[in-house]
């Protein structure tokens, strides 16, 4: 028996469980969990961003870029994600035994995003139930699902969003697509997406916010049988008692992309299971130093404490003496004429005594102060920037046109293929972004995994449908 009468839903023309393992890329969520949670009667989901490949004795293959531009690289990397994201579909779909539904998951705003899921979804016809997408507005993503015949499940955080890809783009492909994911901006793990409209120190209750958006999809002629995938902050079913059955929401199924992460099948190294024991509330903080532009929410590891360290360190200049610039800054910026506040001359100075010695500009008229190590380490990550993104901040790289944002690399960011391919391959978690739900403080509260206890995939789906 299900928790409250939890029924099963119809997706991609079988009776699945309304529970869907959230993709986790650069490699959190591969073949082993979706193809897992898929046999568990679920919905798994291969991301297939950046996702691993291997060689012939099943070693996983490093992605190292030979290439010499950017534009090269960035071919290099669409290359290692098609054949790693077809890989990892074809093992999920053996593993699943023809149970379940698998997905895949993307980026709308990672580089060769169309070209990558074209790619991917060429060699895997017959696979893939649906392709979920979100960071970014994914309008061209119903016209991809319809060449292919496969569901496509937007990934939104307000009716607003929803409203706009429609009139735009989905109401030509209504037939094909296969849910509406509201990902919570104030719970969710990863990248979320707040609006300008709201603040991220004051979060908002999902209720009405998911109500509004059925309502927006019954104006748009939608079934009420159409799931909303209600996604971050999900951990004991019996929570959101009042949504299963509410004829108020409609279908309402459920996304979980924190809670596989601690399962035997989960990819993740060990430290990185390790580490999520010991979290409490308040240990995932939603920032915005992300190279998308995006808020994200990342534990608050030294990693992170480190970027918010550096963010710190930056006063406002001027390129002329003007309004309260009225001091040359004499530190960090070796014969460079640049005019700052006496305050802020006061606290360059300070900096670069405790060996923050160099400043770099940034796009906002500021100078950031940084160590000579930590300044090498950024200009040699931007140096190796290989495209990960249609547009990143850090290395002002773009994925069309003249491959340049035109603005100025930001040193207040970060190479994040870098940092997610190490997470994901075993370098140290206190070292890099670690991203993770707002409510990974619960492994340690849930007597589910006391003791040590890791549970299989198999058995944290059927925990699920107990309530718990």
């Amino acid at each position: 028996m299900s928790f409250k009468g939890l029924k099963p839903i119809l997706y991609g023309g079988r009776e699945v469980w309304p529970l869907v393992e959230g993709g986790k890329g650069v490699s959190a969520s591969n073949h082993m969990s979706s193809g897992a949670w898929a046999a568990a009667g679920g919905i798994g989901t291969v991301s297939a961003v950046n996702a691993d490949s291997y060689d012939a004795e099943g070693k996983i293959v490093p992605q190292v870029y030979h290439a010499l531009t950017r534009k090269e690289r960035h071919q290099e990397l669409i290359d290692y994600a098609i054949a790693g994201a077809v890989e990892q579909v074809r093992r999920a779909w053996e593993i699943s035994g023809g149970k379940g539904a698998i997905n895949i998951n993307v980026l709308w705003e990672m580089g060769g995003a169309q070209p990558i899921l074209e790619g991917v979804l060429e060699q895997t016809r017959g696979m893939v139930a649906g392709v979920t997408c979100g960071a970014g507005m994914p309008y061209k993503l119903s016209e991809i699902a319809a060449r292919y015949s496969v569901n496509y499940l937007p990934i939104v955080s307000s009716a607003r969003a929803f409203r706009a890809l429609w009139k735009r783009a989905y109401h030509k492909v209504p037939e094909l697509l296969g849910a509406v994911v509201y990902e919570d901006p104030w719970l969710a793990g990863g990248h979320n997406g707040l609006s300008n409209a709201e603040d991220p120190l004051k979060p908002e209750d999902p209720y009405p916010r998911v109500k509004a958006l059925r309502d927006t999809m019954r104006g748009e002629g939608i079934p009420d049988s159409l799931p909303i995938v209600m996604a971050g902050g999900v951990w004991f079913l019996r929570d959101w008692e009042n949504w299963i059955d509410n004829p108020e929401l409609g279908s309402i199924a459920f996304q979980y992309g924190t809670r596989p992460l601690l399962t035997t099948e989960s990819p993740i190294p060990q430290e990185w299971k390790d580490a999520l024991r010991e979290l409490e509330p308040g240990d995932v903080l939603l920032h915005r130093f992300s190279p998308t532009g995006f808020y994200s929410s990342a534990v608050r590891n030294p990693f992170l404490r480190n970027l918010e360290a550096r963010s710190d360190r930056q006063i406002p200049y001027s390129k002329v003496e003007a309004g309260e610039h009225t001091v040359r800054l004499d530190v960090g910026v070796k014969g460079k004429n640049f005019w700052v506040a006496p305050k802020d001359l006061d606290r360059a100075r300070a900096w670069s005594g405790q060996g923050h010695t160099d400043g770099l500009r940034t796009p906002d008229d500021t100078i950031v102060f940084v160590s000579p190590e930590e300044r090498d380490l950024i200009r040699q990550d931007q140096a190796d920037c290989m495209g990960c993104l249609s547009h990143c901040g850090f290395s002002s790289w773009k994925d069309h046109d003249d491959y340049t944002t035109g603005r100025l690399a930001d040193p207040r960011s970060f190479c994040i293929q870098k940092t997610l391919q190490d997470i994901a391959h075993g370098k140290p978690v206190d070292e890099n972004l670690m991203f993770a739900g707002h409510a990974a403080y619960k492994f340690k509260q849930d007597p589910f995994y006391s003791n040590g206890f890791t549970p299989t995939v198999k058995e944290l789906v059927d925990r699920i449908l107990t309530g718990d």
